[in-house]
């Protein structure tokens, strides 16, 4: 019986492969665990992850896996299904994160990030316990465009998102969509028709939060600054290359010999 195969532009597989030889994410004997929300961005990712897997000239295992808070109503037989349907390893992980929130999250507090904490903590347990080398999350490039400015607008700080970096736990966190965009995985989704899950399996639906509206509005105003400039994400993208940190306001940067 012939395997089947999720539809994946040469565009996306083109950037997905130039992020990862540049920033060498994904490397021979590597096992990696891919955390599997539903939404279009982890499942491009996966979908990914196995076209690599089917084609790259090293050897490395994969597995998905979908953190469940352990609240009412949440069902992931059909994102289980649609790993089964392509051949693409998932294990559910369950943990009573809804339970916890009800005494450590205030009411009318900001929810994202929190669920984000504890939801990346599940997944370094489970791939300690699995043994995984790596954790690979679905972060793209509109993601870490909208980090950067929210650091600067709102906690004044020049911080983005890393491809790559070790954690304290000793796994590695890897971000193989880092270079793509958003549009680009929202096409994968529909061009393929597949169902994604969205803000509705996320706690907070079910708690009196705030909606996050910082986020949402440096999306608008990224959205509007592309309109006016249609290369702006491109030019952000290659100021993340090219940094020059001794003209900022940071002395411990500045060359000795200009002090």
């Amino acid at each position: 019986m012939q395997e089947i195969k999720a539809k994946i532009s040469k565009k996306l597989l083109r950037v997905f492969g130039k992020s990862n030889a540049a920033f060498r994410l994904i490397q021979e004997g590597d096992r990696v665990l891919v955390g599997l929300s539903g939404g279009k961005d982890s499942l491009a990712l996966i979908h990914l992850m196995k076209h690599m897997q089917q084609h790259a000239p090293f050897n490395f295992t994969f597995e998905a896996c979908t953190v469940s808070y352990g609240m009412p109503g949440e069902r992931y037989d059909l994102l289980s299904e649609h790993c089964r349907t392509y051949g693409i390893p998932h294990a559910v992980y369950e943990t009573n994160i809804f339970a916890i929130s009800q005494d450590t999250i205030r009411e009318n507090s900001s929810f994202c990030s929190y669920f984000s904490r504890m939801r990346r903590g599940a997944l370094g347990t489970f791939a300690e316990q699995g043994g995984f080398n790596k954790i690979a999350l679905g972060h793209h490039l509109d993601d870490a465009v909208e980090s950067f400015f929210m650091n600067m607008f709102y906690n004044g700080t020049l911080r983005a998102m890393a491809p790559v970096y070790k954690a304290q736990r000793g796994y590695h966190v890897i971000r193989p969509l880092i270079e793509a965009r958003e549009r680009q995985l929202r096409n994968f989704a529909e061009e393929n028709s597949f169902a994604t899950i969205g803000d509705e399996a996320c706690p907070a639906m079910l708690k009196n939060v705030k909606v996050p509206y910082a986020r949402a509005k440096t999306k608008a105003w990224l959205e509007s600054m592309e309109q006016e400039q249609e290369n702006f994400f491109k030019m952000v993208k290659a100021s993340f290359k090219h940094i020059n940190d001794d003209t900022l306001l940071d002395p411990t940067r500045w060359r000795r010999e200009d002090i």
